[in-house]
């Protein structure tokens, strides 16, 4: 489908790479905020998710440290001249450009992310509009495709599983920007277990804008590839407890809206910059931690202070008003008093969703037509091997960043690489 999209108009560029996470964005696997996302539930509408961000430019010939035109936008966030780039990207994108005349009579162009993503999801909808007329054999269905915010949802029917894809559209850089260099001088908890050219390999700007930013340009600075490698660090009883504590929270503090996973995830961090190793080794403390990211999260809303990690001096939480921290605070202090029921009441939410999955899996409401190499037979039988290898995929390399190549000349032919791998 990306393929297609690039050959639609070219803007795609030709070699791209791929960052997929597991989970959706509303699993805060990048810090994207959920106030625009529709609300989609595991069970109900989808029973695998996972995010996908398409880099729509890339900057990668420049030695780091990247310096962003931060002068319009809160930390964190930036405005993008396509001065950066040549006059042929230039002319491909200007459409989706906003324009500031200068007094010099100079034009410049800043990408604008919302624009970015309207041409993204017209292009998208044209392209499955044409593979939907002529359907091939295996190919999934088509179950859903929205527009959220600057993020495209679509959930596809693969056999009897239905994945949800959050496709975000992204700029990639290659380097580390220089806000953030000055973390980098300090000592944190992966350090000796990876080395810092795994950790700064590259960062994005992705389509989402600060509290009182200006939509149309401000475009917000993404850590995800790093994040991965840093995952690789962090110990199995740790990230129960975050899975656990994240389970909680998405229902317990979903209105209004004010935390997202994302803000838990750097709270994550920080606590293993700060903790002893050997405590955050020990593998029977996971109730321990639980408790403890409790009353992390609980501190943060108290002091409405929740530093983001790579560059802390940016405030997640500065734009809170008082009314709201105190609420949440309060819905935090009652899971404080009794967590396990809270967990209870949170693992049932799951198994429920889980009971409905194999359900309408029973019904066979989500089928395909058979692929090529099927014997035939049955036309309603599921086909779930693609789901069940991406599955393998992101079940078999945990803390691995796995990315996709596609050759949009030849688009049956994807190419998955995890970390330095290619197969």
């Amino acid at each position: 489908m990306l393929g297609m999209v690039q050959k639609l108009d070219q803007k795609l560029p030709v070699a791209n790479e791929y960052l997929l996470l597991s989970g959706g964005v509303r699993e805060g696997v990048v810090d994207i905020d959920l106030d625009e996302l529709n609300v989609y539930a595991r069970g109900t509408d989808y029973d695998m998710d996972f995010t996908l961000l398409v880099p729509a430019l890339k900057l990668h010939d420049r030695n780091q440290p990247v310096t962003l035109d931060m002068r319009h936008s809160a930390l964190c966030h930036s405005w993008l001249s396509l001065r950066l780039f040549d006059e042929g990207t230039i002319s491909k994108w200007k459409d989706c450009c906003t324009i500031v005349d200068h007094i010099n009579g100079a034009t410049n162009y800043f990408f604008s992310p919302t624009k970015v993503a309207d041409w993204f999801y017209d292009s998208i909808s044209i392209v499955l509009s044409e593979i939907q007329k002529k359907p091939q054999r295996g190919m999934p269905k088509v179950e859903k495709v929205e527009k959220n915010g600057t993020i495209i949802s679509i959930i596809l029917g693969v056999g009897s599983s239905r994945m949800l894809y959050d496709i975000v559209p992204v700029v990639s850089f290659k380097g580390w920007p220089a806000v953030a260099q000055s973390w980098l001088m300090e000592n944190h908890f992966w350090d000796g277990k990876i080395t810092e050219e795994e950790v700064i390999s590259g960062f994005y700007l992705v389509p989402a804008c600060s509290y009182k930013g200006k939509k149309d340009n401000e475009w917000r600075l993404s850590f995800a590839r790093s994040e991965v490698q840093l995952k690789k660090c962090i110990s199995s009883s740790l990230m129960q407890a975050y899975q656990a504590c994240k389970a909680i929270i998405i229902k317990l503090l979903s209105r209004p809206k004010a935390i997202s996973p994302y803000h838990l995830r750097s709270m994550m961090l920080w606590a293993c910059d700060r903790l002893p190793a050997n405590y955050l080794a020990q593998e029977d403390y996971a109730a321990h931690f639980l408790l403890g990211l409790i009353d992390d999260l609980q501190h943060c809303l108290v002091n409405k202070m929740c530093p983001n990690y790579f560059i802390p001096q940016c405030n997640m939480l500065e734009h809170l008003s008082e009314e709201t921290v105190m609420l949440h605070a309060r819905k935090l202090s009652s899971v404080r008093s009794d967590p396990a029921e809270h967990l209870r009441t949170a693992i049932e939410h799951v198994k429920a969703a889980n009971r409905l999955t194999l359900e309408l899996q029973r019904r066979g409401s989500t089928t395909s037509i058979p692929s090529p190499q099927s014997d035939g037979g049955d036309p309603n039988q599921p086909d779930d091997r693609l789901a069940k290898k991406l599955q393998q995929l992101v079940t078999e390399n945990p803390g691995k960043s796995i990315s996709v190549f596609i050759n949009p000349d030849d688009v049956t032919r994807p190419h998955f690489r995890i970390d330095d791998k290619f197969f």
